[in-house]
């Protein structure tokens, strides 16, 4: 018996740090209500009782509980946890950010108060239709990991080697990152183990370079190859804070970087402001390849993933483009002169990394294919 089409729509990072989250949602909530399922990463968390860690010089303070609600008028039903500022407030900021989703019907996968509980599916069902979801941080810092006694995210260690290839010091290193062994098998062990227990199978990763254009980590593609491998059927990359582009690996399609969709209290009036501490760490940090302050324009191009189910597998796959608004607002694009921006950086930010994806606009939507 042939079921209904199905639609799951996904974002990347969402960032509730301000008063006024719900009117972030405004211009897209139709957009999003209109699926069957809708994913999002959770990249802050939210307590009132939390403590900060100090684990990271960047760490974020926790979200009012109050806020978390705009999440589920604006239509989620997964979200996902594993992320570099999951510890940032402690146990407290994990248990309660878990209880808050359950509390209005959104499923967490990628946090937990143990490894165990952090390792543990979102499974949602529509139609007879199951929807898995596993979330793994792959940046660290090591202290957000969960253990067998100790909250925290599930996590892929990835081990950075720097090689002095030239005679000359001080001078660029070649730089190479790859996935511990027993960590990426601990990852690849849960896809086996849930691929049997639904029918799309999506495997969220907080990964990828901040802020930088097109490039990607020597990792990255690692990872998401063996989340293909092991069985899944979608990747999802967030963590960026900038769109990175798309590659079909074996049919299956990878989202590498998704950039923010919603941060609150992100001013994305940049013109004429000094950098953010944020941005001030990248300089410092990345030095001469990262100047601290990407394009405005760059911060501000997002986009919504879009997979159609039929006969509860992915028939087809698309991207919606979406413009960040002054207020912090995304907007879903036509195929005008917004819209026609956004597709063309991610060609030219695809084909920049060497990825094979295909893109072209099919009514207002793009359809994403293998070359």
């Amino acid at each position: 018996m042939t079921s209904k089409p199905l639609v799951l729509l996904a974002v990347g990072d969402l960032i509730l740090d301000a008063p006024g989250s719900e009117s972030c949602f405004s211009q897209v909530a139709p957009v999003l209500q209109s699926a069957d399922v809708v994913a999002g990463q959770v990249e802050v968390v939210f307590t009132s009782r939390g403590v900060n860690t100090f684990v990271d010089p960047r760490a974020a303070p926790p979200n009012d509980p109050k806020h978390m609600k705009a999440l589920s008028l604006a239509g989620f039903d997964v979200a996902t946890l594993a992320g570099n500022h999951i510890w940032d407030s402690g146990a407290p900021g994990i248990e309660d950010t878990i209880q808050g989703l359950k509390d209005l019907g959104i499923a967490a996968a990628g946090a937990g108060m143990n490894l165990e509980g952090a390792r543990a599916p979102a499974i949602v069902e529509r139609d007879g239709t199951r929807f898995g979801f596993l979330s793994y941080n792959c940046v660290g810092p090591i202290q957000t990991w969960a253990t067998p006694q100790k909250p925290g995210c599930a996590y892929v260690h990835v081990i950075t080697h720097y090689e002095m290839h030239l005679a000359i010091p001080g001078g660029p290193p070649t730089i190479y990152s790859f996935p511990e062994p027993q960590s990426l098998k601990a990852m690849t062990e849960d896809i086996r183990k849930l691929r049997s227990e639904c029918d799309v199978l999506v495997v969220c990763l907080h990964k990828g370079i901040v802020y930088i254009p097109a490039k990607l980590a020597m990792y990255e593609c690692a990872v998401s190859y063996a989340a293909i491998d092991a069985g899944a059927d979608l990747v999802l990359g967030h963590h960026a804070h900038i769109l990175k582009g798309i590659e079909v690996y074996k049919g299956k399609p990878i989202f590498h970087g998704m950039n923010h969709f919603v941060w609150t209290a992100m001013d994305t009036r940049f013109k004429d402001r000094p950098p953010s501490l944020y941005e001030q760490m990248g300089l410092n940090i990345f030095g001469d390849f990262y100047d601290g302050r990407p394009n405005p324009e760059e911060k501000r191009m997002t986009m919504i993933a879009k997979c159609v189910i039929e006969d509860r597998q992915i028939s087809r796959v698309t991207y919606l483009p979406c413009m960040i608004d002054g207020q912090g607002q995304p907007e879903v694009l036509k195929p005008d002169a917004a819209g026609q921006q956004v597709f063309q950086y991610m060609e030219t930010i695809t084909r920049a990394a060497g990825l094979n994806a295909q893109f072209q606009w099919d009514g207002d939507e793009v359809l994403i294919s293998s070359s």
